[in-house]
């Protein structure tokens, strides 16, 4: 079994600051975001926001059945971070800042110009579990704050860390991009986003992607391992 590259069943609060965890810190950035998540969500009306909506989005059928990569993403994210931060803290930091840059330029965006969609389907014209499972979603997940959409940034995100991994067998990279390629598709599929919020992530992905791997500005601020 492949061992860890940092020994975490020494850190503790007193030491997360040392430069053996203090990649751990970078974390926190969820804390922020899921914070302003709930203030956007909850302190913009739906009235307040612009519709997105294009022609595209009326030419595609919902398909419940694209929930499957719908839900894989929570663990593609999970997974990622999970291994980057045992066995890769350089591309586990890459990771995070990538998401941090993504998170604050659509909160930003969310404040800026407020947004909403209107495709979820008035009912469901099948019931099954998916069916019932994308219910409670969209319970959970309100129809506002969806231009760009963070489903498809972080999916990005993920795909360009994993892919400048060559260490890894070039199947495993495709299937890595492949994935996260259908994820942002299925997100038009399950209708928690207008095919507008897909294109409106590429963007601020290529920002973040900048940021990191060409004008490289964090470097400096977060110390690799040594």
């Amino acid at each position: 079994m492949k061992k860890p590259v940092v020994d975490y069943s020494k850190l503790r609060f007193s030491n997360i600051t040392s430069p053996q965890y203090r990649h751990v810190l970078l974390l926190s950035g969820w804390v922020v975001y899921f914070l302003c998540y709930f203030l956007t969500e909850n302190l913009i009306p739906a009235g307040k926001c612009h519709v997105i909506h294009c022609r595209l989005d009326d030419l595609i059928p919902f398909n419940e059945f694209f929930l499957i990569f719908y839900v894989s993403w929570y663990f593609l994210i999970v997974g990622s971070l999970l291994y980057f931060m045992l066995y890769d803290i350089d591309s586990f930091r890459k990771l995070s800042i990538f998401i941090m840059i993504t998170q604050a330029v659509a909160m930003a965006v969310y404040i800026l110009y407020p947004s909403r969609q209107d495709l979820r389907p008035v009912f469901f014209e099948r019931d099954n579990i998916l069916t019932q499972l994308m219910a409670l979603i969209y319970a959970f997940d309100t129809n506002t704050g969806v231009f760009p959409s963070l489903h498809v940034a972080y999916s990005l995100g993920i795909a360009s860390v994993w892919w400048k991994k060559k260490d890894f067998s070039i199947l495993w990279r495709i299937f890595i991009v492949i994935l996260a390629v259908v994820i942002s598709i299925a997100t038009t599929f399950v209708k928690q986003h207008s095919a507008l919020d897909v294109l409106g992530a590429i963007p601020v992905a290529l920002l973040a992607e900048y940021l990191i791997y060409r004008k490289k500005l964090f470097e400096k601020k977060i110390p690799s391992m040594p």
